[in-house]
């Protein structure tokens, strides 16, 4: 209830900030002087996203979903959709309930499924960050990557280790096998999940420092900065409703340092925000009303 109380707040302060200074209109001019061929061009990169990361999930999961990897994009953009508007993160279970769903996956594998693609996520964003964050020194980012790349292979190593023995055992030493044996299966296919996973976020951190930066007319490298300062934000544990207001003072915070005024990066930072959102809500809906359903919910057969 704290973090719910917390999220809201951080939510209310951002629309409290815009109501007070007027400053809608900011938002919606940057949104305005896109350029066509921009947009067209962030919209791709974005829909080029949505397809790596149903490939990562397609790959994790070819045992039960075979070649129906349309089947898969239509899970993985619907869930992509969800986490973009529901509040408190809530949209993460999408994931875990389709996969239950449409190819009878057990929840217990989805569930930890969910929580290595969501480590993938966070080690490679730490590793981009380390090479694009400006002005870093050099001995500092071969240190920040080592450190990552160590994290990347402990956690699969220290799955796969496991006793099988202690699988039957009862109490947290039983829970901490059973999750160790599902998470060495989610990550066994680790370097093809990486590469699917490293191709994504590169595609889609590209695309929105490309938006970022035309609607600031600031170099790519810095909109870069302020991009993934928004990314670095969404692990905080505290997150605003759909992730207004901690998705925006993120880039603010990351763009302060180089002079980039605090309202012409909020009000970027909203207008890169709301295009994210619109796109996933889009491309999420289109997804589930074009591309096929799985095997288990076209037979009937919902668990």
């Amino acid at each position: 209830m704290i973090k719910r109380a917390l999220a809201l707040l951080i939510s209310i302060a951002l629309i409290a900030w815009l109501a007070h200074s007027g400053d809608w209109h900011g938002v919606w001019l940057h949104l305005a002087r896109l350029p066509a061929s921009t947009l067209l061009l962030v919209v791709a990169g974005l829909t080029a996203s949505y397809l790596l990361r149903a490939a990562r999930v397609h790959d994790e999961f070819r045992d039960v979903a075979g070649s129906r990897f349309w089947a898969i994009a239509r899970i993985t953009t619907a869930h992509n959709a969800a986490i973009n508007v529901l509040p408190f993160r809530s949209g993460e279970a999408a994931l875990p309930i389709l996969l239950q769903r449409e190819f009878g996956v057990p929840m217990t594998r989805a569930l930890v499924s969910l929580l290595w693609l969501r480590l993938q996520d966070a080690f490679v964003v730490l590793l981009l960050a380390a090479w694009v964050w400006p002005a870093l020194p050099l001995a500092l980012r071969i240190v920040w990557s080592l450190a990552v790349l160590f994290a990347t292979w402990a956690i699969p190593a220290w799955a796969r280790n496991h006793d099988s023995a202690s699988v039957a055992a009862g109490g947290l030493a039983g829970k901490i096998a059973k999750l160790r044996v599902a998470l060495a299966h989610s990550s066994r296919g680790a370097l093809r999940s990486w590469g699917w996973t490293l191709g994504n976020w590169s595609i889609k951190l590209a695309a929105q420092s490309l938006l970022l930066a035309s609607m600031l007319a600031s170099p790519l490298s810095l909109a870069s900065a302020g991009v993934l300062g928004a990314e670095l934000a969404s692990i905080l544990p505290v997150q605003g409703v759909a992730g207004f207001g901690t998705y925006e003072a993120g880039v603010a915070a990351a763009l302060a340092p180089h002079q980039i005024p605090v309202a012409a990066s909020l009000q970027a930072a909203l207008a890169l925000h709301l295009v994210i959102i619109a796109v996933a809500v889009i491309a999420g809906a289109a997804a589930f009303v074009l591309l096929p359903a799985g095997s288990t919910s076209k037979n009937g057969k919902n668990s």
